[in-house]
């Protein structure tokens, strides 16, 4: 398609809109996911079945793994195996945007460079990765807008549905995305494409988050004109002055229709999450990959949830904030069910919960 969304009367709806489902990836790849990425499996099934409490699940797998998905979910009528074959499992960044205009949905498919490409990208190869959106969609019966070369992940973007998109400096701005394009050019292509009227820059994520710092990791709309920002009251923590400034922001901003943010402070773990030694010995790192270390921080967060029609799939920790960020995100999703699970499966592959699901909005 040769027109823009915006031009169609299309725009990103809010997350918590009505869902026709949601698309994941069967996690398989040996830098990301240790020891076969057994565990990791574990926690993407168990995920994948919350959400199909109420909502269709698409399993993405390639040719040699789509079996265990067909064995892992025989039981589940809701949760649908399907092989498209991809470099890794983050379907946020991978997956279609979609967009719709009251009786249709429509994908994007943005060009994807593993996050940063040539310059800071986290593997070599991306080929896969980059022909899944569209593959998607032809998959779903979509129709599916070309965005390429422009460089986005879905991760970088946060809709509420009414003109409103947040997004980080640190990871719009970056070299590795789009260094040919100005501020003001970025912001009226994220316009053209998600419908949007007002794009809110936060000046940055969560430290050490490897994606240059996705807004899905620090903020995110849980209804009109109110957000949850990740948080800590630790002065000696860096994230303490990065979410600072993205406070002093959300304060002084208005959304799209004049409305003034109510910002909702959702600590992040207390006790750093940091790869271990057991950890590190169960990676393959290929050649040009990013490779970890033991003792690095991850980039934790509660923010990183998904809406599902039904419910809100929370990580957890094992950390003491675990039950502080359920009692939040319970009395801000009153009418959905609150589904913790234990996560450091995902987060050792570098993301969370937000970023291993992509929704399907429906009309």
């Amino acid at each position: 398609m040769i027109s823009t969304p915006k031009a169609d009367k299309f725009y990103m709806p809010a997350e918590y809109a009505s869902h026709r489902g949601c698309v994941m990836i069967w996690p398989v790849r040996p830098g990301s996911w240790p020891y076969g990425g057994m565990q990791a499996k574990a926690v993407f099934s168990q995920i994948a079945i919350a959400i199909a409490d109420s909502e269709e699940v698409w399993m993405l797998a390639d040719e040699e793994h789509i079996h265990e998905v067909e064995e892992t979910f025989e039981k589940w009528p809701n949760i649908h195996p399907l092989q498209i074959d991809t470099n890794d499992a983050w379907a946020r960044d991978v997956g279609p945007t979609c967009v719709v205009n009251g009786t249709e949905v429509r994908g994007i498919d943005w060009e994807f460079n593993a996050w940063g490409g040539d310059y800071d990208g986290l593997y070599a190869h991306w080929e896969k990765d980059d022909v899944a959106a569209s593959q998607i969609c032809k998959a779903l019966g979509m129709k599916c807008y070309d965005a390429h070369p422009f460089v986005l992940e879905g991760g970088s973007i946060h809709s509420d549905g009414e003109g409103t998109v947040i997004v980080t400096e640190a990871c719009l701005l970056s070299k590795g995305r789009n260094p040919q394009m100005s501020k003001e050019q970025i912001e009226n292509q994220l316009k053209d494409y998600l419908g949007a009227e007002k794009i809110i820059w936060l000046p940055s994520g969560i430290y050490n988050d490897e994606t240059n710092e996705h807004v899905d990791n620090v903020c995110a709309f849980t209804g009109p004109a109110t957000v949850v920002l990740a948080w800590t009251d630790d002065e000696n923590d860096p994230q303490y002055e990065m979410s600072k400034a993205c406070l002093d922001v959300l304060e002084k901003e208005t959304d799209a229709k004049g409305r003034s943010f109510a910002v909702h402070k959702l600590p992040i773990p207390k006790n750093p999450v940091c790869i271990t030694e057991e950890e590190l010995q169960g990676y393959e790192f290929e050649e040009g990959e990013d490779v970890r270390e033991v003792g690095e921080r991850l980039a934790a967060s509660y923010v990183n949830f998904y809406i599902s029609n039904g419910g809100i799939i929370l990580p957890q920790f094992n950390d003491e904030n675990d039950k502080v960020a359920v009692e939040i995100l319970g009395k801000l999703f009153p009418e959905r069910k609150i589904y913790p699970v234990y996560a450091r499966a995902i987060i050792v592959g570098g993301g969370n919960i937000h970023c291993i699901t992509q929704q399907i909005p429906e009309v």
